[in-house]
């Protein structure tokens, strides 16, 4: 158990340190310009400031910029390539985009001030903050908040802002990394964690992320 733990940490820190330096020499986007293409593509889906109106689609304000980034190019196929990560409608959104563009809506939309949402069920609240604070040893399961942070803000560059997001938006996700339909984790970190978890446990873990500030 603690072999697999030790493991997961290292290629998390390799990751990080990765993505750090990365973000040292990326050139930054234009959030004007950004807001542009916003307002006559990304509004519908994300609305005019990137908090989504449906949980389907999730809340994009406040997000760390090089996630963004990051999540836009996996959409987009590359050098004859599938897309490392797929969904038919933002698979053809991107498509017709460049990276400066990319950027562009990145610096955007982490600009914005996210309206997080609330916890709502009040049974399993409890059981999602110890997943999130605290994971779970007996099942080499670790805390969402080592990497998250414990408000769910993130680390930049490394690891995206999730708290305030949709519960059922990351409840969805954390199923997918699961069944590996969605697999752009970098180390296959994601898909490592949400294995572990029941279906029980997701949807507690998610609810509670969305309410965290």
């Amino acid at each position: 158990m603690k072999r697999s733990l030790l493991v997961l940490l290292c290629a998390m820190t390799a990751f990080g340190a990765h993505a750090s330096d990365a973000a040292k020499a990326a050139p930054k986007g234009d959030a004007a310009r950004g807001q542009t293409i916003v307002s006559t593509v990304c509004v519908a889906c994300h609305g005019p400031d990137g908090n989504s109106p449906l949980p389907v689609n999730p809340k994009l304000a406040g997000q760390h910029p090089d996630y963004l980034l990051k999540q836009m190019k996996n959409f987009k196929s590359a050098d004859g390539k599938p897309p490392e990560r797929t969904n038919p409608i933002m698979n053809g959104m991107i498509a017709a985009y460049d990276e400066g563009q990319m950027r562009d809506l990145a610096a955007y939309f982490s600009a914005q001030t996210q309206k997080g949402e609330t916890a709502k069920n009040r049974e399993t609240i409890e059981r999602g903050q110890k997943l999130y604070r605290g994971g779970d040893q007996a099942k080499g399961l670790p805390a969402c908040a080592g990497c998250h942070g414990p408000t769910g803000t993130g680390i930049p560059a490394q690891y995206p802002r999730i708290g305030g997001q949709f519960a059922e938006y990351l409840e969805v996700q954390l199923k997918s990394f699961r069944e590996g339909t969605r697999a752009n984790d970098p180390n296959k970190m994601m898909r490592t964690i949400a294995l572990k978890m029941t279906d029980a446990e997701i949807k507690a873990v998610a609810d509670y992320i969305a309410g965290l500030r």
